[in-house]
């Protein structure tokens, strides 16, 4: 039980990426820390499950800019997080590839000088306009501080409208008249569920140029992150609660939060909040009252990307090679709408990959299979809710659903892999559903907040409310991923750390 008189400098709810980043920054600055979590493992989006001793991850299969250098090797360095960790980079070049209806194949390689190199030799007649899109990709990254390591400056890229209103399909259009190059650049757009008339450029760019700078994934899932975050959060004396759900707050007199009340009735106060769940959510939790209407009703108006249904597979020992490059593999021949598909022609495309292990670098143990899919399609189990935490049952008609879409799938993979049905040992598989209910999103989100250029403000998300010891973090701030993730941590953190101090901090990080 809690104690009654512990007063937390900081009580962070969510122990997602962003949560555990900002309570290991600020537990290292000396403030009392308590994350609570409402899962019964820690990790949000880094939360990894196993069947038959096979290891999956949920939502982040790779990470880039963790070369010598990078930004987000910096971070790490900062956090601890490169010398303990089982990385494993992706191929020099092939880390990516790209796939088309007709059977074509698109190679992404590391490294700006290899990318152009490979993209020229599929579209030698385009060479001016791949080096003017790397040009302006690198370009959009000198207006983000915190991806170049420094503090934010006042003359903030929101408002320079020439970066936050150019949208990435209007752009890529504008440098080549190629329909193909026109799609192979807009290949990753499943990373960040990008949609073609709104995401900005400066995603498209800050994202592609994080895996051109170093990609890599973890061997045995990316939860060894949340894992070593939070033993050195403990070791500092910061504490880690979990299967404790927030679901309302008390505040004093003057308007400020003094605690927080769990499900099961338990409280913990604390001087300042900080939430790493979705703003709608935390507008649940803290109440609407709090929140002036015109930003209530922003935040509850907000589009989010898309959610996915994952098909896991556990292959049979020494059938399938392990693949040391993810998939991008499109039924369409406009990339942009594998992100939007009816129920009668999904999936429109597929995210696929080898998970790393440690067991073999040979074979491949697993694979997943993602394919976008909205939250509508799970109408007729909108009710139900099943976590480890707090187990429940959808029913015999949820199950064949699943094994329904999990068969379209692998169909789907056939067409590139004929035999890759008769290697499968087992299929498993996630839906929406899933998401909304370990990670806390209504829609299920994969990415959060979808960043709009038409109205870049809306999405706009500062990590200060109108209560004034409450905070935000986590990836609908600033970004989705582990980099944009890492940067809004220290954003948020900059509301009570002089931010020249922390960012030497890092860049001194060995």
């Amino acid at each position: 039980m809690p104690s009654e008189d512990k007063i937390y400098d900081f009580v962070i709810l969510g122990s997602g990426l962003g949560g555990l980043e900002c309570a290991y920054i600020l537990a290292s600055e000396g403030h009392s820390v308590l994350v609570l979590e409402k899962n019964h493992q820690i990790g949000g989006n880094l939360q990894v499950f196993s069947r038959e001793k096979s290891i999956f991850d949920t939502g982040v299969h790779y990470i880039g800019s963790l070369d010598e250098g990078e930004n987000l090797n910096q971070f790490f360095k900062y956090f601890g997080l490169l010398e303990d960790l089982k990385w494993h980079r992706l191929d020099d070049d092939c880390y990516d590839l790209m796939r088309f209806p007709d059977g074509s194949e698109y190679k992404y390689a590391q490294g700006y000088d290899n990318f152009k190199k490979t993209l020229k030799e599929y579209f030698p007649e385009e060479a001016a306009g791949i080096d003017e899109y790397c040009k302006k990709v690198q370009e959009m990254c000198t207006y983000f501080p915190m991806y170049n390591l420094d503090p934010p400056e006042s003359n903030s890229y929101t408002t320079t409208t020439d970066i936050v209103e150019l949208g990435a399909y209007a752009y890529i259009c504008s440098i080549t008249e190629n329909e193909k190059l026109r799609n192979v650049l807009a290949g990753i757009n499943p990373l960040y569920a990008g949609v073609k008339e709104k995401t900005p450029l400066f995603v498209h760019a800050l994202i592609l140029n994080s895996y051109l700078t170093g990609s890599y994934r973890l061997k045995d899932g990316g939860s060894q992150i949340a894992i070593h975050l939070s033993r050195s959060i403990r070791k500092m004396g910061g504490e880690i609660l979990k299967r404790k759900k927030v679901v309302s707050a008390k505040f004093n007199d003057e308007g400020l939060i003094s605690e927080v009340v769990c499900e099961n009735g338990e409280s913990y106060k604390g001087k300042k909040f900080i939430s790493n769940i979705h703003p709608a959510q935390t507008l649940d939790i803290f109440g609407d009252d709090r929140f002036i209407k015109p930003y209530r009703k922003r935040i509850r108006s907000l589009e989010n990307t898309k959610s996915s249904f994952i098909v896991h597979l556990v292959l049979k020992p020494e059938t399938f090679p392990y693949l040391n490059y993810n998939i991008y593999q499109s039924f369409k021949d406009d990339a942009w709408e594998i992100i939007e598909s009816t129920p009668e022609e999904w999936p429109s495309g597929y995210f696929m990959c080898t998970p790393a292990t440690t067991k073999s670098d040979v074979y491949a143990d697993c694979m997943s299979v993602m394919c976008y899919m909205d939250i509508s399609e799970m109408e007729e189990w909108n009710q139900t809710a099943n976590t480890i935490a707090a187990p429940g049952q959808r029913g015999e008609s949820y199950e064949a659903f699943k094994k329904e879409k999990a068969e379209l799938v692998i169909q789907k993979l056939e067409l590139q892999f004929p035999d890759i049905r008769e290697k499968i040992q087992s299929i498993h598989s996630t839906t929406p559903l899933t998401f909304r209910d370990y990670i806390g999103d209504e829609t299920g989100s994969m990415y959060g907040i979808l960043k709009d250029c038409n109205s870049p403000m809306r999405s706009l998300i500062d990590s200060r409310t109108k209560i004034k010891n409450l905070f935000l973090s986590g990836q609908n701030n600033i970004m989705h991923g582990v980099l944009g993730v890492t940067i809004s941590a220290f954003t948020t953190c900059f509301n009570f750390i002089d931010k020249n101090e922390l960012m030497n901090k890092v860049k001194a990080a060995k």
